[in-house]
């Protein structure tokens, strides 16, 4: 068989990418890719069938014969595409993208590739040359990192490096005893290739290119003279390649989000609850305005987004009692997500809770914090929301008559009706378009959507591309324990950020093994890491006491990019109903009163250590980002590993966290060096950013972790150079 030439190496030291196109660039990207829509189904008297049968019949086409130019150079493999392309890859301004592609051709010719990315307002990004990967597979790789919100996207280009070619025939041929006489041809044929290379490198450096085209023609020289300086523009020739035989691929959609849908903290309160007195039957609920008096203190921990539960009206009509009863008391407040009754529905407030005008003071006083709110948008009715009435359509009703109320058997919700999305898909879908722009106008720019699962897919993709389309600020944060396939397949369509598996994955192997699919999964779905949710109180905080919230703090905040809290985790609430995973007393269905600060004084709380997490999060760069978190080796599987590190700012910080609240638990690391910036020799100074000791550390050290001092270190690293 005939052996297939090693691809020409990259030059030794990488060169940054330059703004000006190389010689022989291929035309203008195309029109840049926006984010693919979903068309609203047919209304049920326009069936698709009829409009197809009344389309016109297209005319048989002439074969046209194929360009024998096009697709000249396969490529083949490119990623980031997100199903071949139908839904955009995620990225946030900032973030470094890894572009790859696998780019090969025929014979013995160098082949290079490059990435061009535009972003959404159509401008071209600088050229950027793409360099090989391992020996033998044909691999490329490159970065790109956008800088405006919207749909952008890119294309790899592959071509044929000429001057590659010519220099590795050229050096093969000196090596093997060739003299000037059999590289006749070579020489002439180099001189003419620098003259076409002198036209595309930057002024400054076209000197040296025809210095040494000039030195080629030059035969009174030696030979090793002649070619020397024409061997030496390597670096500079692959910065401003010659290329030959362009091949763009197509252009793949990028959808890119701000900062916050990558990085963000999330602390989740009742704003009822806040301020609200508690009596023997004199209940009195807090308001926007008490709710006021708690923004100080979420601040402080260092969260930067507040997540309201619905604000909306609460039904009357089979509403809930205390621990989810399915009588309710008079003086029961009923659960938020059984939206809608007499006051409205959706698009309104709570009456007790204030006025609009008192919401919009909220959301401004909060940004005064640094607090941006995000809003519950659970798409359900209480059997008294004005859509029954109006909109009966809109649910299922059951043989009996009745409209059937949700249910997740053995659990049942008889205050809230599902809405049914098939009966009129189109005024649904414009009804809460309207009511999401409704809060967008109000200066809601986040949403944490409740129980995405149990709608259309096709749903959601309509209506994110609706409201981002109008703005696309907005961010959508799905809320969906469900099986893998729905929760990336709500993640591809457009959500910003999902709720995950964490609380479930309580060992050390489980916690790798799981980050590692969510960082392989980065392009299409940014994880949120959630300890408790009113919902969710798993049994490790129910029984490990007040070290597993510490632990769980922990691998939330420093493994993911994004993380949250629900209010009372700083206190250690971990009283279970019995045999269930949820809060007795549950917060969902009755007033909560804390008292924060009494906590505090009595050194009951987590608030210090919580914003200690989040100041270290603040001030590391490398924990802003999701891709970069990489595992290392530690001998105990009670302990886990990792680390993240960031190229630009040369921050990097490892953390090694205990999975045991109940003792001291010994290790070994077995650290991979290159991945902390290092050499596999080198020495280097960590800090723990929770005790503050320093200590010389190499690839192998021994740590303890007592879960009653800190259950993990969290070290920034310093190279001893």
């Amino acid at each position: 068989m005939p052996q297939v030439a090693a691809e020409a190496a990259k030059p030794s030291s990488t060169p940054s990418p330059e703004s000006a196109r190389p010689v022989g660039s291929a035309a203008p990207a195309p029109a840049p890719v926006h984010a693919p829509q979903v068309t609203a189904a047919p209304k049920p008297d326009q069936p698709a069938a009829a409009d197809a049968a009344r389309a016109p019949k297209a005319r048989r086409q002439v074969p046209v014969e194929p360009d024998p130019a096009a697709g000249r150079i396969p490529i083949d493999a490119v990623g980031p595409v997100v199903s071949g392309g139908k839904y955009p890859a995620k990225a946030v301004v900032g973030e470094i993208i890894p572009v790859s592609a696998t780019v090969f051709r025929e014979g013995h010719d160098a082949v290079g590739a490059n990435v061009v990315w535009r972003d959404p307002d159509g401008t071209e990004g600088p050229f950027t040359r793409m360099t090989p990967g391992d020996p033998g597979t044909d691999r490329w790789h490159a970065a790109f990192e956008p800088q405006a919100v919207g749909a952008g996207s890119f294309v790899v280009e592959a071509f044929s490096d000429p001057y590659l070619s010519w220099r590795d025939a050229v050096e093969k041929k000196i090596a093997a005893g060739q003299d000037v006489t059999d590289l006749a041809n070579d020489l002439v044929e180099g001189a003419a290739l620098l003259d076409r290379a002198a036209t595309g490198v930057p002024d400054d450096q076209r000197s040296r290119v025809t210095k040494a085209a000039e030195a080629l023609r030059a035969e009174d020289l030696a030979l090793g003279i002649r070619v020397s300086p024409a061997l030496g523009l390597a670096d500079l020739l692959w910065r401003y390649p010659v290329r030959e035989l362009v091949t763009r691929s197509d252009a793949y959609p990028v959808w890119v989000d701000r900062k916050k849908a990558l990085f963000s903290a999330w602390y989740e309160f009742f704003p009822r609850s806040e301020g609200a007195v508690v009596g023997d039957g004199h209940s009195q609920q807090g308001t926007f305005a008490t709710a006021q008096n708690r923004l100080p203190g979420v601040a402080k921990m260092g969260f930067d987004v507040l997540y309201l539960p619905p604000i909306h009206p609460i039904g009357r009509v089979n509403r809930k009692g205390k621990n989810n009863a399915l009588v309710a008391e008079e003086s029961d407040v009923g659960s938020p997500w059984a939206i809608g009754a007499e006051e409205g529905g959706h698009d309104a407030i709570h009456p007790r809770l204030g006025t609009l005008e008192d919401f919009r003071a909220f959301v401004a006083a909060a940004a005064e914090h640094g607090l941006e709110v995000a809003m519950d948008l659970a798409l359900q009715c209480a059997p008294d929301h004005p859509w029954v009435k109006e909109h009966p359509e809109w649910f299922t009703t059951r043989a009996d008559g009745t409209i059937a109320y949700a249910e997740n058997p053995p659990k049942k919700y008889q205050d809230i009706y599902p809405l049914n999305f098939d009966n009129d898909p189109e005024g649904i879908r414009q009804e809460i378009r309207r009511v999401v722009l409704h809060w967008v106008a109000q200066g809601v720019k986040i949403f944490r959507v409740d129980n995405p699962h149990t709608k259309p897919v096709n749903f959601w993709h309509w209506l994110i591309a609706e409201v981002k389309d109008v703005d696309p600020d907005v961010l959508f944060l799905a809320e969906a324990f469900t099986r893998p396939a729905m929760m990336n397949g709500l993640g591809k369509i457009g959500f910003s950020q999902s709720y995950t598996y964490f609380t479930w994955r309580t060992s050390a192997w489980e916690m790798r093994e799981y980050c590692e699919q969510l960082v392989a999964s980065a392009d299409h779905m940014r994880p949120n890491f959630w300890p408790n949710t009113p919902d969710i109180l798993h049994e490790t905080l129910q029984h490990g006491g007040p070290p597993m919230f510490k632990i769980r703090a922990v691998l939330a905040s420093m493994l993911m990019p994004s993380w949250g809290v629900y209010a009372g985790y700083e206190l250690f609430e971990h009283v279970a109903r019995p045999g269930a995973e949820e809060y007795l007393d549950n917060e969902k269905f009755e007033l909560r009163p804390r008292d924060w600060a009494g906590a505090e004084a009595a050194g009951r709380s987590l608030a210090g250590f919580l914003g200690r997490l989040n100041a270290i999060r603040r001030d590391n760069p490398a924990l802003h980002w999701l891709r970069n978190l990489r595992f290392h080796e530690i001998d105990n599987p009670a302990l886990l590993c990792w680390s993240k590190r960031d190229p630009r700012t040369d921050n990097t910080v490892l953390v090694i966290c205990s999975f045991d609240s109940s003792g001291d638990q010994w290790g070994n690391t077995t650290l991979d060096m290159p991945a902390l910036g290092l050499d596999w020799h080198e020495r280097f100074v960590v800090t723990d950013q929770l005790t503050g000791g320093t200590y010389d550390w190499g690839q192998r050290n021994a740590v303890r972790l007592d879960p009653f001092l800190e259950p993990a270190h969290i070290l920034s690293v310093r190279p001893r150079r």
